[in-house]
């Protein structure tokens, strides 16, 4: 099983930040926006569906996941605390966290289902952020012009985002899900997470005023659909899920130990593996 270490970012967020963060470019700046107002609410899902995935094992299975689902815990419950906080200073800013909204009607109705079904939604939306994480960690210019408190703030998310991608998907092979269930939660997160992104993105370019810019498009075009975009360039990893015998570790990690071992002194350890679960408000 994977060793997750807990970290706790020492970065400042009390200060606000410019509205165009994201190095002047509006697109850009309302994408990565529209992201951060989806993970508290999401976390807190795949928190939820970790520790109940784990409460249904047999005992005799427990210890073996009990590790890592708690460095899970608190690894995801910190990334909840840190996006509160950069949210914060958006609504301040005047945005209005839509996505946030849908998905918690979403979340309630998955959370009625067997934890088989939630860890399979929770693995699904864990293969994006494992994607997200892979594509923003091996291009460290995507962050250029970023101040860097901020810099830090996504390459130390992306970087325990890809330590953790297998923890619910072995959950759920432990509980006996199955590829067809696998398949069928996956087509429903991507439609979800395409449409939710794109529509909160939208929705801040809207009260930024940039919507109807034509320079906003064109970033928007090349960072999505260009020769090495989000989109175009992550087709390969995002169909490899529906592979037979797919799984999250094929997707190395090397990139998100190096940032975590060249940048050590942007973080404290809270936990390490065998320690007591940490807290969930983190």
């Amino acid at each position: 099983m994977t060793e997750l270490v807990v970290r706790r970012l020492l970065i400042d967020l009390d200060q606000p930040f410019a509205r165009h963060w994201h190095g002047g470019d509006a697109f850009r700046t309302a994408y990565f926006n529209a992201l951060s107002m989806s993970f508290p609410v999401g976390e807190q899902f795949f928190i939820d569906a970790v520790r109940n995935g784990f409460k249904a094992l047999p005992a005799e299975q427990q210890p073996r996941f009990q590790g890592e689902m708690q460095g899970f815990v608190g690894q995801e419950a910190t990334h909840r605390r840190i996006h509160g906080l950069f949210n914060g200073h958006l609504q301040r800013q005047g945005y209005v966290n839509h996505w946030q909204e849908r998905a918690r009607g979403r979340i309630e109705r998955v959370m009625k289902l067997e934890a088989r079904h939630q860890l399979a939604a929770t693995a699904a939306y864990e293969h994006f952020t494992a994607i997200l994480a892979e594509y923003i960690l091996s291009r460290p210019q995507l962050l250029d012009g970023v101040e860097p408190r901020l810099q830090a703030m996504w390459s130390w998310h992306a970087a325990e985002e890809s330590e953790h991608k297998s923890t619910a998907f072995d959950l759920y092979l432990a509980l006996g899900g199955d590829q067809r269930w696998r398949e069928r939660w996956f087509r429903n997160a991507t439609t979800f997470f395409l449409v939710d992104s794109m529509r909160q993105t939208l929705n801040n370019l809207w009260h930024d005023g940039h919507l109807f810019k034509w320079r906003t498009w064109a970033s928007g075009v090349r960072f999505l659909f260009g020769r090495d975009g989000l989109l175009r360039a992550n087709f390969g990893p995002w169909r490899r899920y529906f592979r037979s015998d797919f799984h999250p570790a094929q997707q190395h990690s090397e990139r998100s130990a190096q940032w975590l071992a060249e940048h050590a002194g942007q973080y404290a350890v809270v936990s390490r593996p065998g320690a007591a679960e940490p807290a969930q408000a983190a």
